[in-house]
């Protein structure tokens, strides 16, 4: 695929995939730290496995099961491109993505991950940056919302203000605008309420600034470990009783419930053919429902 764009796309799959080194090496430092305080504790590692989209392009998928912090993590980098089918064609032609009609070729790259926590104090947690081009658009998207099982107020408080520091950098106005959609987007219907407490979610982002909306996703991106390493470490020695561990497993029943029905990135990744294992890979290992 040639294009005016073909700088912009090497440049942003680049970032996208040193920022997933970067969470990789950060949680196995996070692993061996507990370990080494922990007499018996085994510090997990990252499987890292290549993946692939028959039509075109693929990625890293990189898993830690049975860590002694992570009970599941996966920090997944994909670069596809190829055509975009029709379902995948209407839904983003209802979003107002223009020239869906004329050209079903398309680009994507981004990070996603998404941890769950061997103690129930820990939180779980969401994080995804993306840029998606077509012949006559492009834009970027992304975000990061905490789910945990057991709120507490401080941890929520300080992972909002890492996202909003992000946002404030670069538009006053984006904390705000990105903290509603993400309320909005993370609502789980059937339940009633929320998936968890929140963070930032924005998608179709595209000022004209090319620039400066790949600025602000590498400002989204980076605020990450800042955001929710700190949080991680003060609950890891919090004692967890089976009453917690139980509202762990039904609180990932929910998560669950909504990536399968809801999530338009699971949806997308399905419908364009990626890798099943990389697109499931949000899916708590052990889940409960009551």
């Amino acid at each position: 695929m040639t294009d005016d764009f073909k700088g912009e796309k090497a440049r942003a799959a680049a970032w996208f995939k040193d920022l997933r080194t970067a969470i990789v090496t950060a949680f196995e430092a996070l692993e061996d730290d507990f370990a080494a305080s922990h007499p018996g504790a085994v510090a997990g590692r990252f499987e890292v496995t290549p993946t692939s989209r028959a039509d075109g392009g693929g990625g890293l998928m990189s898993v830690m099961r049975g860590g002694c912090v992570f009970e599941k993590v996966g920090v997944n980098w994909s670069e596809v491109h190829g055509s975009l089918g029709e379902r995948a064609q209407k839904a983003m032609a209802a979003r107002g993505i223009p020239g869906m009609d004329k050209d079903p070729r398309f680009w994507a790259s981004g990070i996603s991950l998404v941890a769950h926590m061997q103690n129930p104090h820990c939180p779980a947690v969401h994080m995804n940056t993306r840029m998606f081009w077509t012949p006559h658009a492009w834009w970027f998207g992304g975000g990061a919302d905490l789910n945990p099982a057991l709120e507490y107020a401080e941890d929520t408080a300080h992972f909002h203000a890492e996202m909003q520091r992000a946002c404030d950098a670069h538009d006053p106005g984006y904390y705000a605008r990105f903290k509603a959609w993400a309320d909005e987007y993370f609502f789980v219907p059937h339940r009633g309420r929320a998936r968890g407490v929140g963070g930032i979610f924005y998608d179709d982002l595209n000022t004209g600034d090319w620039e400066a909306d790949f600025a602000f996703t590498q400002s989204v991106g980076r605020a990450f470990l800042p955001a929710f390493l700190p949080v991680t470490q003060r609950r890891l020695g919090t004692t967890a009783s089976e009453a917690d561990r139980e509202a762990q497993l039904i609180h990932r029943g929910l998560y669950a419930e909504y990536n399968l029905v809801y999530d338009r990135g699971t949806k997308f990744g399905l419908e364009t053919g990626h890798d099943a294992n990389a697109v499931l890979m949000s899916l708590p290992p052990i889940a409960k429902w009551t």
